[in-house]
């Protein structure tokens, strides 16, 4: 396989991803957080770090808005609720480690 088809590839199993947790908007990120490590915060930061590295400028803004299709504060508003004091210890018990 060349490498412009596996990056087509990976970008459209990403956008899929994405896809995905948007048709879930009932799992929390706390709860992913919690059971994988990662969420949907990671995947913006991680949108942005891996711009930067390619001499990329995209704020972090734009790119919460590419993974939650919308404004992170509107998204926060409709669909996060507060994290229960049972998932927050757990996340940080996870943190220590």
């Amino acid at each position: 396989m060349n490498m412009d088809k596996e990056i087509e590839i990976q970008a459209a199993v990403f956008r899929r991803l994405l896809a995905h947790l948007d048709s879930r908007k009932d799992v929390q990120n706390i709860e992913l957080m919690n059971l994988a490590s990662f969420c949907r915060n990671c995947f913006s930061k991680w949108t942005v770090a891996e711009a930067e590295k390619l001499g990329v400028e995209v704020d972090i803004e734009t790119a919460r808005q590419q993974v939650y299709g919308m404004p992170y504060s509107e998204w926060k508003e409709k669909h996060q609720l507060p994290a229960t004091a049972e998932q927050m210890e757990k996340f940080n018990q996870l943190q220590k480690k």
